[in-house]
């Protein structure tokens, strides 16, 4: 049997980049998955998934989704926190950063799960159960030159999860982290400039020397979603190549 059979399951950001794979690879362990994104309608979606075009950081949009989602698909289960600023980002000096960048990263990458959480949740405490797993990075350990507003928001995704994670613990309700290293996505791929100034840098800190890609995040995801994590909250579980001892 599918790990995932029958569940219900919401990626944020799944249209595209890392969160098409996290669609995919939930999809192939059974869950029905709710793509949240900005993006254009996704025609790749694995068959009975469904995209809801939304903002995360608009508050009356999310609830309006989380609404639908729940009436499409009679619960929700799992909780993906991925949609994300990164790979558009310009590398800019922390004296340079204009303070509608740093809000618009903390909006989509901080605020936007905090606001999913927060109309999501309530759907699994009246089941009494559900996973989420916020997408953390290994950069809001060790600090990334030049990307101070990315960074700071991911180290507000820890927080998140561990405050979370104790509030939640009554209704069987899992938070933990997955935070990846530098994964060679679509996204990344197609923005070259953040491959230019950390690539070397990076496979070099790892105990495992090479390129991450994004079938090196599924396993862990999945375990994260499944119920053999089902005593394991407010973790952060680090997948990159052994650069971060957490």
């Amino acid at each position: 049997m599918k790990r995932l059979e029958g569940k219900v399951a919401i990626v944020t950001g799944g249209a595209i980049g890392l969160g098409r794979h996290y669609t995919a690879a939930l999809a192939a362990e059974g869950a029905r998955v709710a793509v949240v994104d900005v993006a254009a309608e996704a025609a790749h979606l694995p068959e009975g998934c469904r995209h809801w075009h939304t903002d995360v950081s608009d508050e009356s949009a999310v609830e309006t989704t989380i609404a639908e989602i729940a009436d499409w698909g009679g619960a929700i289960d799992i909780l993906v926190n991925n949609a994300a600023l990164y790979a558009t980002l310009d590398n800019t000096k922390i004296t340079d950063i204009d303070v509608a960048i740093w809000d618009k990263v903390m909006a989509v990458n901080l605020r936007g799960p905090f606001i999913m959480m927060k109309h999501v949740v309530p759907h699994m405490q009246a089941v009494k159960g559900g996973k989420i797993v916020n997408i953390g990075s290994g950069s809001a350990n060790k600090g990334m030159p030049f990307m101070a507003h990315y960074v700071t928001s991911k180290a507000g995704i820890f927080g998140l999860t561990r405050t979370a994670s104790r509030e939640l613990g009554a209704d069987n309700i899992c938070v933990n982290t997955l935070s990846p290293g530098l994964i060679l996505s679509d996204s990344i791929l197609e923005n070259q400039k953040h491959l230019q100034t950390n690539r070397e840098r990076v496979v070099k800190s790892r105990a495992l020397p090479r390129d991450g890609f994004p079938c090196d995040l599924i396993g862990a995801l999945i375990f994260l979603c499944s119920k053999e994590s089902d005593f394991i909250s407010g973790q952060t579980l680090a997948v990159d190549g052994g650069s971060v001892n957490l």
